[in-house]
């Protein structure tokens, strides 16, 4: 195999380095590259941040919603795929103030919860109306209410006083500040009142028309996971009522309420406009700057043509050199993006959680391939017409320039852009 176009190429790389010609081509990739991964970054922990947010706002990697207590094979499927798995209760009732702190009553959404409740995010409550909250883990203890300031306002309530609600009393230990799976329902604009599942039954509330909401919230392994969804799917599509599961739905981030699809649909086409306007921008200050240095090399190319080399040997020296400069200024625009992308958390601070979790490997694979991709498609195509330089050019300047290139040429280049653009 002849090797020479590796020897020409490497001689060729150095000498361009040091004479800084293609200096400012790597630093147009390399540049592009950064700018193309710094918002893949981001967008790549923004999009892992709103899909944990999402299982924080469902309350579990699924969610199982029926108007009645959750089919017993639902509960045994999970249990069989070793899910972890908790049942709430919501419906709205009447919160009364006793008679000797005034007796006011007001619509509340109702939440009746068990141990193990939340299964993903966490309750933050408060000690006092004017706290400011701590995350919690626990729920409220037998007896007692956790509620939203806005009730405590509107009875005229203070913590350490008793809530009437049916048959039962409760004493209001804390402000509920944030609960992580209230939804958007009409509901969840009442003020919560929340209370352990075991004091449900004592309150008289739930009777054969109540109109109750039970959400029965799994997760685990995302295997089992997906298993679980697959399963339960199927079972709430077969025809008929005679299983026993008429008014169940399954929430999931796949299939999840249509407020969190939105949200996590518009973030990631707004990050891609971004991405792809960042492109463009790329691709034609790759293409300007390697017609400018494919115009310097014509008469270094019409020499070697003199002295015998090739049209092969010549294209693919220079294709060898623009792989190079393409790994180097790809690898370094990835690096510089990764470092980039922080000042993008630090500035949108006020916007968007600083506990983004980790970017994965994407961002670092479509950077080098997109600058691989500028470089290739839009950068080599002018220096590629250098080995058809004539060696008649030695002596006459105005034969040999650059021609347009062809419509065959920017098709191609165009294509593989945008298949990445596409798998972005």
């Amino acid at each position: 195999m002849n090797t020479l176009f590796l020897k020409l190429g490497w001689r060729t790389l150095l000498r361009d380095l040091r004479a800084g010609e293609l200096r400012l081509l790597i630093v147009a990739v390399t540049l592009a590259v950064a700018a193309l991964t710094a918002v893949g970054f981001f967008a790549d922990r923004l999009k892992g941040g709103l899909q944990r947010d999402a299982q924080q706002l469902l309350g579990g990697d699924a969610v199982l919603r029926s108007d009645g207590q959750t089919p017993g094979a639902f509960v045994a499927k999970a249990q069989a795929l070793g899910l972890k798995a908790v049942t709430t209760v919501t419906f709205p009732t009447m919160g009364r103030a006793p008679d000797e702190n005034g007796g006011a009553s007001k619509l509340v959404a109702f939440k009746g919860v068990p141990d193990g409740y939340p299964l993903r995010g966490n309750m933050k409550v408060a000690d006092s109306l004017d706290g400011a909250g701590q995350m919690t883990r626990d729920i409220p203890a037998p007896g007692t209410a956790w509620a939203d300031a806005s009730l405590l306002d509107a009875l005229g309530l203070k913590l350490g006083q008793t809530l009437l609600m049916g048959e039962g009393r409760f004493t209001l230990t804390r402000v509920i500040v944030q609960e992580p799976d209230r939804g958007a329902g009409f509901i969840s604009f009442s003020p919560r009142v929340m209370v352990n599942q075991l004091d449900v039954a004592g309150t008289g509330l739930i009777q054969p028309a109540s109109r109750t909401n039970y959400r029965f919230a799994v997760a685990g392994d995302a295997a089992a996971v997906k298993a679980y969804v697959k399963w339960a799917t199927d079972e709430i599509k077969k025809p008929g009522a005679e299983s026993g599961i008429r008014g169940v739905r399954l929430e999931s981030l796949e299939s999840g309420s249509p407020e969190m699809q939105q949200t996590l649909q518009r973030a990631e086409k707004f990050l891609n406009l971004v991405a792809l306007l960042a492109a463009l921008l790329s691709a034609v200050a790759v293409a300007i700057v390697a017609r400018s240095f494919a115009a310097k090399h014509l008469d270094d190319c019409a020499m070697l043509r003199v002295l015998g080399q090739p049209q092969r040997t010549i294209a693919l020296a220079y294709a060898f050199e623009f792989v190079v400069a393409g790994l180097f200024a790809s690898a370094l625009g990835v690096a510089l993006g990764f470092a980039v992308h922080y000042g993008f958390v630090l500035l949108l601070a006020g916007l968007v959680e600083t506990a983004l979790p980790a970017a994965t490997l994407w961002p670092v694979a479509f950077g080098m391939g997109m600058g691989l991709t500028l470089l290739l498609a839009f950068g080599l195509p002018p220096v590629l017409q250098l080995a058809q330089v004539p060696p008649l050019r030695v002596i006459r300047r105005d034969v040999g320039n650059l021609k347009p290139a062809s419509l065959a040429v920017l098709g191609l280049g165009m294509l593989g852009f945008a298949a990445l653009l596409v798998a972005a």
